[in-house]
């Protein structure tokens, strides 16, 4: 079984000013019971010590995350007294939080102090002591009629813990981005993941495979945090919603549920599940290891979201997600982002603005493949629209909570809004027009005004990314062909953006009509300049029409200077320009089907050199109905559920 609780997992204490006392229990206790000072300085701080019990075994690793903006250092002062290891480089931002490790403790009572700057007389310092045993502590196990056992709760010392965890296991350079192959590459990677074998089962060392697409990743990176530090969890059966109405969620369910051990039926694209829908009993089955229960679990999950679940209305209680205001406090780690034509991202990271670049907020998503990638904030990557049928925006998960009875249930949007330990449920996304949204997200991204010059060089890197992410994916198409698995089924009108096999694995008309539309927001980009001149420093002596002009001349230089490299159907490398994508927008419309070469997917213009080692074309019938459905792509419009073509 696991102790009771994180501070006792560590057999810990929290002391305040090495004096003020916590006894141990859950988070939000400690958070209550803090001196009156020491709360009014806004950090809050939350402690997590991993592994659940440590011993000198496994490396030592500490965690203090703070609500607001805090210098300081964090210290491990081993049992002799002497420090092992400092950090004073502070991560995030909400929330901000300090990391600290040592690779092989010794048996003993360490201490994890942590000294702020600046802070109110008496609350300079934070210590909490950490019992390190000298033998392998025993395994954690299995409790009856729940996949994994519950000892804590969801609060906003969790919810700070969880959101750490995001950046920390995504951390990303602007300059050059990663990519993984499978979300468990991720998790597997301990330099990354400073949960990485917390309960000390193995249970990142099993070979448990992690195959995401963009809508399972925030549930099985929510479920993971949540298995591995006893939180309550669940996930909702959707629909899709339909042409005219958003996708609901009638059927929830939780780690307690018998149901939640099963797959449920397949429901169509349009069709609501039953809210009453009963299966029969399980057939009696051998009870599984607390890791391999988990890891069934993850596939059960799979199984049932999609991206109809994160595009609910904003009104709706009954979800998974809650939408929340744009605002630096609300869009942390682990904030995901439903566009309304089906991809889903998650935050990872808020890069501030300096005098010399614009605030970015990078996040990660999975592509049908399984790839994981990190992108930028931008319009090209983070489409929003409109409209009855999706709740676009960002969202976070809805807090689950245990009632005295045991019952576990999801918060309510009001009951969030009007928490002490979240409040930041907001309607706001759902009364704005697409221009209001962007208009705002620069805002919160780069509260000062930006150099114009400088700014469209930081779009352009975006397209750039979003292009060489395109390679990836149009590469392993040409993998799959390779294979001989003959040729992919392509759907039949909307179907195309929403299906299932190799079209949803190696296909790409959802990424290229949102690579379409960044190729209209960089065109663009001076216009928008123009438009809203009050956001950027515009030069002194220089009018509004004098920096338009000047953009425009820039624009063509600064997108022949990007070059990317694809592979050829022969295997040989070609090169292209990001001018040369966007040059290629009209032949862009047309490439996304995985049965053409990755030459006539790239937009090679028929009979010219780079064309000529293209020995594969999509079957007649399929370019038929892709000329029919090109209007979609020409007019940069995700069809309705249901639409045929044109």
């Amino acid at each position: 079984m696991f102790p009771h609780s994180r501070i006792a997992a560590a057999t810990a204490s929290l002391l305040i000013a090495g004096a003020f006392f916590i006894s141990p229990g859950s988070s939000t206790q400690a958070w209550a019971e803090t001196s009156s000072a020491c709360a009014a300085e806004g950090t809050n701080l939350a402690v997590l010590a991993s592994p659940v019990v440590p011993w000198k075994g496994a490396p030592l690793r500490v965690i203090f995350a703070a609500e607001k903006a805090a210098q300081g250092e964090l210290s491990l002062i081993a049992p002799d007294g002497s420090v092992a290891v400092k950090s004073s480089k502070p991560h995030g931002g909400p929330p901000y939080f300090w990391i600290a490790e040592v690779a092989t403790p010794v048996a003993g009572t360490w201490h994890a102090k942590f000294v702020r700057d600046r802070a109110v007389s008496g609350c300079e310092t934070v210590t909490r002591e950490i019992a390190v045993r000298a033998e392998r502590p025993q395994k954690p196990g299995t409790v009856a009629g729940s996949v994994w056992p519950v000892h804590d709760t969801w609060d906003r010392a969790t919810e700070n813990l969880y959101s750490a965890w995001i950046e920390k296991l995504f951390d990303a350079s602007l300059d050059a981005p990663p990519s993984w192959k499978a979300l468990h590459e991720v998790l597997r990677d301990r330099s990354r993941n400073f949960l990485f074998d917390y309960l000390g089962l193995g249970e990142d060392e099993m070979g448990m495979v992690f195959h995401p697409d963009c809508a399972d990743m925030p549930y099985f990176l929510r479920a993971y945090f949540a298995f591995k530090l006893g939180l309550p969890f669940g996930y909702s059966r959707c629909s899709r919603g339909t042409a005219t109405k958003a996708p609901t969620c009638p059927q929830w369910f939780n780690i307690e549920s018998v149901e939640a051990a099963r797959q449920p039926p397949q429901q169509s694209a349009s069709a609501e599940p039953a809210a009453d829908a009963a299966a029969a009993e399980p057939a009696p089955a051998k009870r599984l290891s607390l890791a391999a229960s988990f890891g069934k679990y993850i596939n059960v999950i799979g199984d049932a979201v999609h991206s109809g679940s994160g595009r609910t209305a904003a009104a709706d209680s009954s979800t998974d997600y809650y939408p929340v205001a744009l605002t630096q406090a609300a869009l942390r780690p682990g904030t995901i982002y439903a566009d309304p034509f089906g991809h889903i991202l998650m935050l990872t990271k808020r890069v501030a603005q300096t005098d010399h670049s614009a605030g970015v907020f990078l996040a990660a998503d999975a592509q049908p493949d399984g790839t994981v990638a990190i992108k930028r904030f931008w319009r090209g990557n983070f489409l929003f629209a409109q409209d009855n049928t999706t709740g676009p925006g960002f969202k976070r998960f809805r807090p689950v909570v245990r009632e005295r009875n045991g019952a576990m249930r999801r918060l309510t949007n009001s009951q969030i809004a009007s928490s002490a330990q979240y409040g930041n449920y907001s309607a706001e996304q759902s009364k704005m027009t697409a221009e209001a949204f962007y208009d705002r997200m620069d805002d919160v991204m780069s509260p000062a005004p930006l150099d114009p010059s400088r700014a469209m060089k930081e779009v352009i890197a975006a397209l750039d990314e979003q292009a060489q992410a395109r390679v990836t994916s149009v590469e392993n198409g040409r993998k799959y062909l390779d294979s001989g698995r003959g040729v992919a089924t392509m759907p039949e009108g909307a179907a195309i953006f929403e299906t299932t096999g190799a079209w949803e694995d190696f296909a790409t008309p959802s990424r290229d009509l949102r690579l379409l539309i960044a190729i209209d927001v960089v065109r663009g980009f001076p216009d928008r300049v123009a438009r809203r001149p009050d956001r950027y420093a515009m030069p002194a002596g220089r009018s509004v029409a004098d920096v338009k002009g000047e953009l425009q001349s820039a624009l063509a230089s600064e997108l022949a200077a990007r070059k990317f490299t694809y592979t050829r159907s022969d295997g040989s490398s070609w090169t292209l320009t990001v001018k040369d994508v966007i040059d290629r927008a009209p032949a862009l419309e047309m490439a996304y089907n995985v049965n053409d070469c990755v030459e006539l997917r790239w937009g090679a213009t028929a009979n010219s050199d780079e064309a000529a080692t293209c020995k594969r074309h999509a079957p007649e019938a399929q370019r038929a109905r892709m000329t029919k459905y090109r209007p979609w792509f020409h007019e940069r419009r995700r069809p309705a559920r249901g639409a045929r073509g044109v």
